[in-house]
């Protein structure tokens, strides 16, 4: 690629402009016995200006990756994550052909987020004092034994739904602890500097998985059975653990001292309570994800019911809904360290909902799949800009236990959306159903920037 000196031409690089006009005059060439004019500063041509603006952007929007710790951490997560979306589709569709009712699958999201209420605000406690990589390691090596339990099961044909429900349980207990972890450990691998790119990043790297993992799902489903997608997702938990173990973090965090774990408990929620922003982006976050996800529960029956497709269908739509997520990161990545994320994340509160009613309604496989990338480009946003306007107001010492009730409300409570999901659809049908937990998503998004007007103007 040429530097804009390149597009010069020949006569002019490598000298001084100055110096050749005095050279002219010492060597006796002709002035005409006029001053000589100032020299002029070479122009950088047109077409350089755009160039050097995309290296710019292209630097800012992964400027994280400088940090060696950072650059494994990624690496073992799109690897992991990619196992554990190809088990999400498997598992879904498991569940939905052992039972053929949405009530279950409604039931089995329920088992897998029910523990995150209870939990999650004691994980705050934990992360805040003892190492994160460390507790990374416990709960990705719980994942993995988890997910070959499911294998087992499911190669031996003795797997039943309850099955299912209880694993499905166990593991939403690991990703009490596992999820605020990721979110706080962040800010050890890359500084406060590069943290909301690294947060983008993060998420683009999770949506990737997601593109990766359900395509690839989707063919093993459909040719060697749900037993051999379990078995890749645990095996796909190595890459994480050794990633964290190549690792070196500086520092271990303090100890509270006298503070009882009741006590550092209601602190956090206390902070959180009395930041009126913190408690806003919470509460959206808790709407959010109890009625503007819970879709994903159904999608099994939906695909089966509403588009009459079959398991490569369902794996595709998830990858297209990855694919709309990670466009969606490599916005908020590029905005830099004072973009106008307020205001995108209002774009996206609004949005969503909208692009999710006429989701409900789609006639054909087709314009499901075009309203699945706009989706996945309003969830990464909400979720993403959630999670960077948390981290950059939140003092360190508070950040385990705000970004546990971000698990909190992200996981906590949308047992009980999938739940009510589940029975409206099993009544009153999948599209209607989805339509009303749209309609939920846009009127309390409505409301909370109404109440907290400040938010639009956050970056």
């Amino acid at each position: 690629m040429k530097t804009w000196e390149e597009h010069l031409p020949s006569s002019s690089k490598g000298s001084n402009p100055a110096e050749s006009g005095v050279s002219a005059a010492a060597n006796g060439q002709n002035t005409g016995g006029q001053a000589i004019s100032p020299p002029r500063a070479p122009q950088i041509p047109p077409e350089v200006v755009p160039m050097r603006a995309r290296q710019a952007r292209q630097i800012r929007t992964f400027r994280a990756l400088r940090h060696r710790n950072f650059q494994l951490y990624l690496g073992g997560q799109l690897v992991s994550l990619a196992g554990t979306w190809m088990q999400i589709v498997a598992q879904g569709w498991l569940v939905y052909e052992l039972s053929r009712s949405e009530l279950a699958l409604g039931l089995v999201g329920f088992a897998a987020a029910v523990p995150a209420l209870t939990i999650s605000p004691w994980a705050g406690v934990v992360i805040d004092n003892v190492p994160k990589r460390r507790l990374l390691m416990v709960t990705q090596s719980a994942a993995m034994l988890l997910a070959f339990i499911l294998a087992t099961l499911t190669f031996t044909g003795v797997v039943q739904v309850w099955h299912v429900v209880m694993l499905a349980a166990a593991l939403g207990a690991v990703n009490a602890f596992d999820g605020p972890t990721r979110q706080a450990f962040v800010v050890d691998m890359v500084g406060r500097e590069d943290l909301p790119n690294a947060i983008a990043l993060n998420s683009m790297t999770f949506n990737m998985a997601r593109i990766v993992g359900p395509a690839i799902g989707g063919v093993l489903l459909a040719t060697l059975g749900s037993a051999w997608c379990f078995t890749l997702n645990g095996v796909s938990f190595l890459a994480v653990i050794f990633s964290l173990l190549a690792m070196t973090v500086l520092g271990e965090p303090q100890g509270r001292g006298h503070f009882s774990p009741w006590e550092q408990l209601k602190s956090g929620i206390a902070y959180a309570g009395n930041h009126s922003s913190i408690r806003a982006l919470l509460v959206l976050a808790l709407f959010f994800s109890t009625f503007g996800i819970s879709y994903n529960t159904i999608l099994p029956a939906f695909v089966d019911r509403i588009l009459h497709a079959d398991a490569a269908a369902f794996g595709l739509l998830t990858a297209i809904t990855g694919l709309g997520a990670v466009s969606g990161a490599l916005v908020v990545a590029s905005l830099g360290e004072r973009g106008p994320r307020g205001r995108w994340l209002f774009t996206a509160a609004m949005g969503f909902p909208v692009a999710l009613i006429l989701f409900a309604h789609s006639p054909n496989l087709h314009l499901a799949l075009a309203l699945s990338f706009l989706l996945g480009v309003g969830f990464m946003l909400q979720f993403t800009l959630i999670n960077t306007l948390l981290q950059t107001q939140v003092e360190d010492k508070m950040r385990g236990r705000v970004m546990s009730l971000y698990t909190l409300t992200l996981f906590g409570f949308s047992p009980f959306g999938n739940l009510i999901l589940g029975t409206l659809a099993e009544f009153i049908g999948l599209s209607l159903a989805i339509s009303l937990a749209a309609m939920a998503t846009l009127l309390s998004a409505i409301a909370i920037f109404w109440k907290t007007p400040r938010l639009r103007s956050l970056s």
